[in-house]
């Protein structure tokens, strides 16, 4: 990025804009929500705020994840945190493989134990814990950010149904583009056979999620992650594989 800026497509960022990372949760991680880039800029020290998303890997069977809550005004949620009634406040909705949520800023959520995740995220390690199950870290309970996190929740919270959304059985050979905001464009690729598209974006950050196959002559597996640089042109894919894809 610093010596070679031309290929990610000369972004004007300070960092490489993106984070990718795959997340096998042992068990129940506490339950966070992410600030704007405006609230961070004022109050994290100018730092970037934090958006991200999540594509589920594979979960057990009858798996829940956390995202949003059922608090109806700012009131209602104040109170609900402040008395610890988590199992009023906190939302547990059903997941299974190949699901995709959003995680806007202001989204309540957490991954439970047994779920492995790809998460592509804004470059920033900002992060509100709400609740954590009275864990402790050295003999000492983890700190909780109670007030910074009312702040930034939305009440509402965004409606279940629209939280999370299968993505198991859209097109094959086809550039499915899942999400895109104006922090990251999302996509999956379910490989059979061969395809080709065009690679005219400032980078692309490929995760090789399931099989193996080619890419422009260079073998690729489960578990491989490379970037496509600006200006790459054709990308040729052949094989039995799936990819999930992200640029800016």
């Amino acid at each position: 990025m610093e010596k070679h800026p031309e290929v990610f497509g000369n972004v004007d960022s300070d960092r490489f804009p993106l984070l990718i990372k795959i997340i096998d949760a042992k068990d129940d991680l506490s339950i966070q929500v992410h600030p704007d880039d405006d609230y961070a800029k004022v109050h994290e020290n100018g730092s970037l705020g934090k958006t991200e998303c999540w594509y589920i890997l594979d979960c057990k069977e009858n798996a829940t994840i956390v995202i949003g809550h059922n608090a109806g005004t700012k009131e209602e949620l104040s109170r609900m945190i402040h008395e610890g009634k988590w199992s009023e406040f906190i939302r547990e909705i059903p997941i299974k493989k190949g699901d995709f949520l959003q995680i806007d800023p202001g989204t309540v959520h957490a991954i439970k134990g047994g779920t492995l995740i790809l998460e592509t995220q804004q470059n920033s390690d900002i992060t509100y814990r709400v609740y954590d199950y009275g864990c402790l870290s050295n003999g000492k309970p983890r700190e909780l950010h109670i007030d910074k996190s009312i702040d930034v929740i939305t009440v509402p919270a965004k409606s279940a149904a629209d939280s999370v959304k299968s993505v198991a059985d859209l097109p094959v050979n086809t550039l499915n583009e899942l999400y895109a905001c104006k922090y990251f464009h999302i996509y999956k690729i379910d490989v059979s056979g061969k395809m080709t598209f065009e690679q005219n974006a400032p980078f692309m950050n490929m995760t090789v999620t399931d099989g193996n196959g080619i890419v422009n002559g260079q073998p690729v597996k489960k578990g491989d992650h490379f970037i496509l640089p600006n200006g790459f042109g054709n990308v040729e894919l052949q094989g039995s594989m799936q990819i999930i894809a992200s640029t800016i």
